[in-house]
């Protein structure tokens, strides 16, 4: 029980990596706010939390809406006296029907003999596909670090664990250029912010994912060609997806305090970038 008396607030967490997380640091002894936009995932993550025998405070918040955000972490000092943990995991990830078609081009791109050429990704972009990551995946990581901190400093203690992605630290998310520029702000975001809190024992850390097997992910392989699975996994030296159960070990490290760890990228992705 490595987090028995920590309150966590996660945010996304009605469903796969998110909802891992809230289970893994309940099963770790947290009591868990939980967070998303979708009231009856989060009323079936409750029940699984409270049959763990710790609480959960399900609150359904739109990240990108500060006052929402501020009210969100005003019913967690309420409810449970602070917050230590929170878990910064909201995001839209690329799952369009047009997001599917530029990925499948990208992977071919990089797997299939063909000729070199400009894909012509970046110069066919709508102001409003580079203009929708931002709110939730920037602003809202922003708009909860702030609320966090505020019950943080005064105890002088935290840990923050902002989930990023391989395609904010590598060029393995071209086929979104947005949601790659997103990403690598939230991990640029993540070392300044370590910087200035670290010496209030606040320490904060960002997971780059690689591959998590989440719904989106299962729903782009169910309709994905077997050609299209086969150029997705040549680009994995270990020929799989992570599970969100994977990921959500590393943030229960991370939300303790056996480590020495603050402002780093860490990024479990099978070898896709070493």
């Amino acid at each position: 029980m490595t987090l028995h008396g920590r309150t966590a607030v996660i945010t996304g967490a009605g469903q796969g990596l998110g909802k891992a997380i809230a289970l893994a640091m309940a099963h770790s002894g947290a009591d868990i706010v939980a967070c998303d936009i979708q009231d009856d995932k989060l009323a079936d993550l409750a029940d699984e939390i409270e049959a763990l025998g710790r609480a959960c405070l399900p609150v359904r918040c739109d990240v990108s809406d500060r006052a929402a955000v501020d009210q969100m972490f005003a019913d967690a000092a309420d409810s449970f006296g602070t917050v230590h943990i929170l878990v910064n995991n909201a995001a839209l990830v690329p799952s369009s029907s047009a997001d599917t078609a530029r990925r499948n081009l990208h992977y071919a791109y990089l797997t299939t003999p063909m000729e070199r050429r400009s894909l012509g990704i970046t110069s066919s972009l709508t102001d409003e596909d580079w203009l929708r990551w931002w709110g939730v995946n920037v602003h809202g990581v922003f708009y909860c670090t702030r609320a966090a901190l505020r019950c943080m400093e005064p105890q002088r203690y935290g840990r923050i664990i902002n989930i990023s992605s391989i395609a904010g630290t590598s060029a393995a998310g071209a086929h979104s250029p947005g949601y790659s520029a997103a990403k690598a702000a939230v991990a640029s975001l993540t070392k300044t912010v370590a910087l200035d809190v670290a010496g209030a024992d606040i320490l904060v850390n960002a997971i780059a994912c690689g591959g998590v097997l989440t719904p989106p992910f299962q729903a782009y392989l169910d309709t994905a060609t077997p050609e299209q699975k086969n150029s997705l996994y040549q680009l994995i030296p270990m020929g799989r997806l992570g599970t969100p159960e994977v990921y959500a070990s590393l943030a229960v490290y991370l939300a303790g305090d056996n480590h020495y760890l603050t402002g780093q990228i860490i990024s479990p992705n099978g070898g896709a970038v070493i």
